[in-house]
């Protein structure tokens, strides 16, 4: 028994090792053969190695796997209440939101004030609503960029003609499997444009960069003269943290990195990820170093060319006390990174961060499904001024692989489309509608048979519209477009008034036995005025009616006093009187007004 005993702490303390030294892959399965060898009896060892071997799970992203040993410890009562913390993670990051809901909501009753709890039971919640309404990208898998193993963290240069990814498929340099993935360890490749535009395959970047070693992440400066990545060494028996490197071009090629020093005298602390702003003022990089708020944080670096002057943390606005990491400087003012602390849908999600005023404050915002899904999505680079380009996600894929993909987010489409109809709503063919806009956009348009019209319209743009047709008075109207975020069809409609027939006037009120216009007549010849000046040669005759009651003679009287009071308010807002003349029939021809 005492032997047995033995042999299974030394193996535990092996698994142990190989944690602290990063090595996840052999360590999970020396864990896993520990916890097979575990009697069933032997409740709170079960619960131990448990919940360790689901740490190493997690740091491989593994989700599936290392839910189910955290479900292991719960069961088996590992005393440390992180473990319903982390099994929530997982559950989260494995889209079984109801699920993880119930076990955020377990652990917040043990600690109620827990930042990565509260955060996370809000992102479980919201993740539910965003997936019914998901945002305009569109995202695919980029087969002719992936293989079966792994590849993340795409990065343009070369005016978007050339793209850097980072791999550990079956060509990347060294025959070693790592301890930590158990896959090879990561090589930068590059992908080229075809003469016609179109993406080639990878190949591996034929330079001294790329060694038996872990390369990636890589950034390329705007001038394209020097590429800053993570280099990563791995000796056997001893823990090693990524640094910064830095690549000169010379001579057409990239020459052998350089370590970065980012924190003179630091050799614990991690230095990974950096991304070059275009100015070149500023690296942006991830570190846990001290001073940050929690696991890893986002920095940026001060530099004087390849001199880090001084670094500084980004602040509680983009940092939490989880992992924030992959960022990606697009412009000077707007960064792009992944973050497992702050709301959303499940482990790495994707976050737009704006610099505002002069506060050197960030505002974060989440990017909806479906570039953000339940598992982990980062690494995210743009074309320049386009919303389009890559990024990478372990989604859809058992093994918990990377891979890239693309999005991009299709203009929305905005549609003006009309109908012109008589008074009498017979369609119009060949009414000839002007469009004229503030952006510049002139153009003229011919209803159909069915005297219908459609354009497509800018965003964010005024619009004047004239119809013209034989036998009609012509009809102008406006219209203001407006920055949409869905596709959108405005309608402009136009009722063409003939010429030579009588057209009456509706709601043009007077009291009884007055001549005097009341102001809620003033509307409707607000409009007639508006008719006026769109048919400029036209000449009208305004005809006023009373009903039977009163004597011929007076109702006559009347009927002219009015029309003569609707003139003089229409040559009262400018209307040339030798267009206007006034005739009233008392009630020999009776309008009843209502």
């Amino acid at each position: 028994m005492l032997l047995l005993v033995s042999c299974r702490s030394a193996k535990l303390s092996d698994a142990r090792a190989q944690y602290i030294r990063g090595e996840y892959f052999v360590a999970s399965e020396t864990y896993r053969k520990v916890y097979r060898n575990i009697k069933p009896d032997q409740h709170p060892l079960r619960g131990v190695v448990a919940y360790e071997m689901a740490e190493a799970y997690r740091r491989m992203n593994v989700a599936s796997r290392s839910a189910n040993a955290y479900a292991n410890a719960i069961r088996y009562k590992y005393p440390d209440t992180l473990v319903y913390l982390r099994y929530a993670q997982m559950l989260h990051k494995e889209g079984r939101y109801l699920q993880a809901q119930k076990a955020y909501e377990d652990f917040l009753a043990l600690d109620p004030v827990n930042l990565l709890g509260i955060s996370g039971l809000q992102g479980v919640k919201d993740a539910v609503e965003k997936k019914k309404t998901p945002s305009r990208y569109v995202v695919k898998r980029m087969d002719l960029f992936n293989s079966n193993r792994g590849e993340f963290s795409p990065a343009f240069a070369k005016d978007d003609a050339v793209l850097y990814i980072t791999s550990s498929r079956e060509d990347a340099r060294g025959d070693s499997i790592s301890n930590i993935t158990g896959m090879k360890n990561n090589d930068i490749f590059i992908v080229t444009r075809n003469d016609k535009g179109g993406w080639m395959k990878p190949e591996i970047l034929e330079s001294e960069i790329n060694t038996r070693f872990d390369e990636g992440t890589p950034s390329v400066s705007a001038d394209g003269n020097y590429l800053f990545y993570t280099f990563s060494p791995v000796y056997s028996h001893r823990a090693t943290t990524p640094k910064i490197y830095c690549s000169r071009r010379g001579s057409g090629s990239w020459n052998a990195g350089q370590e970065l020093i980012v924190s003179a005298g630091d050799t614990l602390s991690v230095f990974a990820h950096p991304s070059v702003s275009p100015s070149g003022d500023y690296l942006y990089f991830v570190s846990d170093m001290p001073g940050g708020y929690g696991g890893k944080d986002i920095w940026r670096a001060r530099m004087d060319g390849l001199i880090v002057l001084f670094t500084e943390n980004l602040g509680p606005e983009v940092n939490t006390p989880g992992d924030e990491m992959f960022p990606y400087i697009k412009n000077d003012t707007t960064l792009y990174f992944s973050s497992d602390g702050h709301p959303g849908m499940g482990g790495l999600d994707l976050y737009e961060a704006s610099l505002y005023g002069s506060t050197n404050r960030w505002r974060v915002q989440h990017m909806d499904f479906p570039l953000n899904s339940s598992m982990d999505d980062f690494g995210i680079t743009f074309e320049k001024g386009k919303l389009r380009g890559f990024f990478s996600s372990n989604r859809n894929d058992a093994r918990g692989h990377d891979h890239i993909y693309s999005f991009e987010c299709p203009d929305v489409e905005i549609f003006v489309e009309g109908l012109a109809v008589d008074t009498e709503d017979n369609f119009i063919p060949n009414v000839k509608v002007s469009v004229v806009g503030d952006n510049g956009f002139r153009h003229e348009y011919i209803t159909g048979q069915d005297g219908t019209y459609r354009f497509r319209a800018d965003k964010g743009v005024n619009y004047l519209f004239m119809a013209r047709a034989e036998g009609f008075l012509n009809r102008k109207k406006t219209l203001s477009t407006f920055v949409e975020e869905k596709d959108t069809v405005y309608f402009v409609d136009f009722e063409m008034i003939p010429y030579n027939r009588p057209v009456i006037l509706e709601n043009i009120f007077f009291d009884f036995d007055k001549a005097e216009l009341r102001p809620e007549s003033k509307k409707e010849l607000d409009g007639l005025i508006g008719l006026l000046n769109d048919n400029p040669s036209v000449t009208i005759e305004l005809s006023a009616h009373t009903d039977r009651k009163g004597a011929e003679g007076y109702n006559q009287d009347l009927s002219l006093r009015r029309a003569q009071s609707v003139v003089r308010y229409l040559i009262g807002k400018g209307v040339d009187e030798r267009r206007l003349s006034a005739a009233g029939f008392g009630k020999t021809q009776p309008k009843t007004v209502s």
